[in-house]
């Protein structure tokens, strides 16, 4: 489209139909990156870098393909948890981000942010107007806390996905995505994520060349393999309460998972049926007894691999998953990656 027709709808806009407003500055591509005091800084320059990379990869068309806006509850320089600030505008009026890519960044002033409650009155009169709207790690508290993300997928940093889902149980909390779409609202888990999400709005807007060139510039996958929980060093959602039945059966099948474990063994050595185990371990855990000691042996085996150890057979037997091809098996079907390929990304 001409770019005086572009400045014409822009005029025009408070006197078009909202939906062909929508269409008309969809076009723009313009992005809202939305932060609060003590935000993460990374969950905001990282997707700012990804859009504004774009440009270096698409003919010349006569304007950027993304125009980035920073914004804030009260505008001004804004400081990070790193210390950094940057400079944002106030919250725009909602009807003027029509058709806009809004996306909302987390950090450790999420918890501040929540309970001055302006963001949230914000995202749910603004966020419905947007093309599409995303948050990056923790930043998904803000639009659930608005109501936005009732009855979706939505995924968070690992750290805080039992939390999310605590504070809003209508949500579907995923624990391994990196990054989910449902409908057109997106979210990412820890930091990083975010720019994956990006890369993939890349994708959608100008195709997958465009997004493999930005991925190759800033040098990362354009898609990674796996899920989240194979950057956490902790696999288990939840921990045993210090005082709990489980916390002494976490202990033991620490010091014993090279030995042949079943559930029956567990059972018999925590004295008490399979059936009451699986009861505790439902309660103070929140999976089965044999999920448990699956994803245990996966935290050593990853362990494992991550220190460097050569042997895939070596590491099978040290974790209790006795051959190479059990060990294959289990990585794949839960973390999406081969040991072999978890340990070329993952070795100190």
């Amino acid at each position: 489209m001409a770019q005086w027709l572009l400045s014409y709808l822009s005029l025009m806009s408070e006197y078009l139909p909202i939906g062909f407003q929508i269409e008309a500055i969809a076009m723009t591509g313009r992005v809202l990156l939305l932060v609060f005091p003590e935000f993460q800084l990374l969950d905001a320059t990282g997707p700012a870098e990804v859009f504004a990379a774009v440009d270096e990869h698409l003919p010349a068309a006569g304007r950027p393909a993304y125009r980035l806006q920073t914004i804030s509850p009260q505008g001004g320089l804004v400081a990070s948890s790193a210390g950094l600030a940057l400079s944002t505008e106030a919250l725009p009026e909602p009807r003027s981000i029509a058709g806009s890519t809004l996306l909302v960044a987390g950090g450790s002033g999420v918890q501040a942010a929540m309970q001055e409650g302006r963001i949230a009155r914000w995202l749910g009169e603004a966020a419905p107007l947007a093309a599409r709207c995303g948050s990056v790690c923790t930043g998904a508290f803000l639009p659930a806390q608005a109501g936005l993300l009732d009855g979706r997928e939505v995924v968070t940093h690992w750290r805080y996905a039992e939390l999310l889902q605590r504070l809003f149980p209508r949500l579907r909390v995923l624990h391994d995505s990196l990054f989910v779409r449902d409908g057109t609202f997106y979210s990412s888990a820890g930091v990083t994520a975010g720019m994956d999400l990006c890369l993939s709005l890349v994708e959608d807007d100008h195709g997958r060349q465009a997004s493999l060139q930005v991925a190759k510039g800033l040098v990362m996958y354009l898609r990674r393999p796996g899920g989240q929980r194979q950057f956490s060093a902790e696999l288990l959602a939840q921990q045993a309460s210090p005082d709990g039945q489980m916390q002494r059966l976490l202990g033991w099948l620490r010091e014993s998972l090279a030995e042949p474990l079943d559930v029956g063994t567990m059972a018999e050595h925590m004295a008490m049926s399979a059936r009451t185990l699986h009861r505790h371990c439902q309660a103070e855990l929140g999976l089965t007894p044999a999920r448990l000691l699956l994803q245990l042996r996966l935290e050593r085996a990853c362990q494992l691999l991550e220190a460097g150890e050569a042997s895939l057979k070596r590491v099978a037997q040290r974790s209790g998953f006795d051959s190479a091809y059990n060990l294959r098996h289990a990585f794949s079907r839960a973390l999406g990656v081969t040991p072999a390929e978890y340990r070329q990304r993952f070795c100190r």
